[in-house]
């Protein structure tokens, strides 16, 4: 099978079967973001993750992406002098970036919004390459690096003024069975230990 590059094709082409591969392809693409399982039909390379990313491929386009409900209380959590509130949940199989840059996984990127201020006297400094997500069993999900980079998001490491109010986006890599699990947090580290701010 020609995998990308036949429907790479398709699209220059726009056939009438082409486009209905393309309908069906896109048709998948929808119902996995909803949770269910990748379907393997009889022309499909079973256990082939290749295959299977190159399809999630041909059909991503923007409403891919998820918003997901953000939690009830949607509280304000200190890490440190640092006031962390949660501004946005969502969820995709690719991170694009400037040009034709993009990330893809069969798994889901979920990108974290938040808002931050520092409240104390004096400048605070902190990395936030240590953030991660914990799931049922305390399973953790730590911080997609490279989805960070395409993305082009802010340092993780910088320093907020007194009263510096920034939003912070974080991405991070996780099954979507993960985004079913009440107990999900997003884990903060500051200088006390271990902040949770809770996700679902």
């Amino acid at each position: 099978m020609g995998g990308c590059t036949k429907e790479e094709s398709a699209q220059g082409a726009g056939g009438g079967g082409d486009d209905r591969t393309l309908q069906k392809l896109r048709a998948e693409v929808d119902r996995v973001n909803q949770g269910g399982h990748p379907s393997q039909g009889p022309e499909s390379t079973r256990g082939d993750p290749n295959a299977q990313l190159a399809g999630l491929a041909a059909g991503l386009d923007e409403s891919s992406e998820r918003t997901l409900s953000l939690p009830e209380p949607n509280a304000t959590v200190h890490v440190d002098t640092l006031a962390v509130k949660l501004t946005g949940l969502e969820s995709s199989h690719s991170v694009k970036g400037s040009g034709k840059v993009g990330l893809t996984t069969e798994d889901l990127f979920l990108r974290v919004r938040l808002i931050t201020q520092n409240v104390g006297a004096a400048p605070l400094t902190l990395d936030l390459d240590g953030a991660r997500v914990v799931g049922a069993g305390n399973q953790p999900y730590p911080l997609a690096r490279d989805a960070q980079v395409v993305a082009g998001t802010r340092p993780l490491r910088r320093t907020w003024a007194p009263e510096e109010r920034t939003d912070v986006v974080l991405l991070f890599e996780l099954p979507p069975a993960a985004l079913r699990d009440d107990g999900l947090h997003l884990v903060m580290q500051g200088s006390g230990g271990d902040v949770r701010i809770p996700l679902r």
